[in-house]
């Protein structure tokens, strides 16, 4: 099980995980929760540059559509090719198996990202 206390979260319902100067991130279990049951994901594309609080996808459920924003700036290295043949994995394990892109951060220090703590007062739960 992931330790949710490690990672960093946006305000948008991201989580990120650091790692040297490789991000992964996912939306939050908060975030599936609410979507529902996710059926579609468009994320960006290989090698392509995000920009920190940009919108850089979509996350399709059958309640709604949302908007997927780059917590960090970077250069996507890998998209979760499982996510997009089988959508639902975001919601079964949004911290493990669920996770959406990896980014190389380069010499970008990340910025604007809340504790676990900080998550939680958020959004009122611990999900």
């Amino acid at each position: 099980m992931t330790d949710l206390s490690a990672l960093s979260y946006t305000a948008e319902h991201e989580w990120v995980r650091i790692d040297g100067t490789v991000a992964t991130f996912g939306i939050t279990d908060f975030a599936a929760e609410k979507l529902g049951d996710v059926v579609f994901v468009d994320l960006p594309a290989a090698d392509s540059e995000l920009a920190a609080g940009t919108v850089c996808g979509e996350i399709e459920s059958t309640k709604s559509v949302g908007e997927l924003y780059a917590p960090l700036s970077g250069r996507v290295l890998e998209v979760n090719g499982d996510v997009d043949a089988d959508p639902s994995i975001v919601n079964a394990d949004p911290y493990g198996a669920g996770w959406l892109v990896k980014v190389d951060l380069g010499d970008v220090q990340p910025t604007g990202l809340l504790d676990r703590a900080a998550y939680v007062a958020l959004t009122g739960e611990d999900a």
